[in-house]
């Protein structure tokens, strides 16, 4: 039985097979999962397109009779409520009588929380929960901002020059970054359900707003505009108001990429839960800005918003990642 650093270990992994449904499971979470017996991996699993079949389900289905006397790390406490889409989680593994089962957190879903847990104690099967809940959390962040604020997650994408700027004076911005930099942006949209644009770069650009990478053609997310074009086609969603985002079916993860008065309307309603930033060596000098007008009135209300996760060099760009701060 492992322990500790070991029980880490095999979370971090199934940690990052969750990341392999991220923008495609929704409205069901993108979940991980991994059968380990005696140091020998059994089976993998990943919430599938469109939410099924569930990550337990998949790494079951690989180990079959194996999964007996294993160990199973999941994401998240498997499902307890019974669904016409596929068989219950919980179920399914006490049938397969497992050693043990790792769970990084509790299912943010009021028919399963505590339930799946719950049923696996009473079936004599050893629970423990907590392993890496926090990147857990990172992990399904869109799922659980759903379900607990009752939105999708919004990433805010920026592509800036040095000096704060997305275009030039007369709005030209093809391109301020790098192969490498736009190559990330289009990885960055195919880990999204959805993605958003105001009307005014809708018209201005016409954007396709699909993901342009070898192998991820089909990762496309759903295209999305705040305010009104009638010109657009036909797929694309049209939302009057940035909180409408809360209606859009179907939607865990929404990547907003612009302009600069959509960036503004997102941060000042309190909807931007991490922000991507691109940042090009150059200097424009009265370019237009990345983000409008938000209604800061004092500048101390703008410390403590915002926590670096992460900074990296992409070619001559850096990118560097913010998470809201709690």
């Amino acid at each position: 039985m492992l322990t500790g650093a070991g029980d880490a270990r095999y979370m971090a992994a199934a940690l990052e097979l969750s990341q392999r449904g991220r923008g495609r499971t929704a409205a069901n979470p993108n979940v991980g999962c991994l059968i380990v017996k005696h140091g020998v991996i059994l089976g993998r699993g990943w919430t599938q397109p469109g939410g099924r079949p569930h990550a337990e389900e998949m790494a079951l289905a690989q180990a079959g009779a194996s999964a007996k006397g294993a160990d199973i790390y999941v994401t998240m406490e498997p499902c307890a409520h019974q669904s016409t889409r596929g068989p219950t989680c919980s179920l399914a593994i006490i049938e397969a009588r497992p050693s043990r089962v790792i769970v990084a957190t509790l299912d943010a879903d009021e028919r399963t929380r505590r339930r799946g847990i719950d049923r696996l104690g009473d079936a004599g099967i050893p629970v423990s929960v907590g392993i890496r809940e926090r990147e857990a959390r990172r992990a399904m962040a869109g799922f659980l901002c759903r379900l607990e604020k009752g939105r999708p997650f919004v990433t805010l994408k920026l592509a800036l020059s040095l000096d704060g700027c997305i275009a030039i004076a007369d709005g030209s911005s093809q391109w301020i970054t790098g192969d490498r930099a736009r190559a990330h942006a289009h990885l960055e949209r195919a880990r999204n359900d959805a993605i958003l644009v105001g009307a005014g770069t809708a018209r201005a650009d016409r954007p396709g707003l699909d993901v342009r990478l070898d192998g991820l053609a089909d990762r496309s997310p759903q295209p999305v505009v705040l305010g009104s074009d009638k010109e657009l086609p036909a797929h694309w969603l049209q939302i009057d108001r940035t909180e409408a985002i809360a209606e859009l079916p179907d939607v865990n993860w929404l990547l907003v990429e612009g302009g600069a008065r959509t960036a503004a309307s997102f941060l000042q309603a309190g909807l931007v839960d991490r922000l991507l930033l691109y940042r090009a060596p150059i200097i424009i000098g009265g370019g237009l800005p990345g983000v409008a007008d938000i209604g800061l009135e004092k500048l101390g209300a703008a410390h403590g918003q915002w926590r670096r996760v992460d900074q990296r060099a992409l070619g001559q760009d850096m990118l560097e990642i913010y998470d809201r701060a709690a």
